[in-house]
């Protein structure tokens, strides 16, 4: 079984998250785990793609700029991104992206 996303055909949306933690990571697998069960109740969610080897990346997948919006004003991931800024990530960057065009080997 593969852990890459099987989004539809595009055009969709990509949030791409990229993060270097600090020391102190107390609490914060089992609230990355947790924002994932809770983004792919979403409406809107397609899937999720992430590594984490010294810096992380988490690209998230989306039908539309909507859904993004609704996820990030979602009270419990809010709370998510207070702990990340205040507390786990030295640096992080989000950027979202329209999906022209994918392709893979199945």
């Amino acid at each position: 079984m593969t852990s890459i996303a099987q989004t539809p055909e595009p055009p969709y949306y990509a949030v791409i998250f990229t993060s270097e933690l600090g020391e102190n990571t107390r609490g914060y697998a089992e609230m990355a785990e947790r924002m994932v069960a809770l983004a792919a109740e979403q409406p809107g969610f397609l899937g999720v793609e992430s590594a984490r080897e010294g810096l992380g990346v988490t690209v998230s997948y989306w039908a539309d700029l909507e859904a993004i919006r609704v996820w990030k004003a979602n009270a419990e991931h809010l709370v998510a991104q207070r702990l990340g800024r205040d507390k786990w990530y030295t640096h992080f960057t989000t950027r979202i992206a329209r999906v022209e065009r994918d392709y893979s080997k199945a």
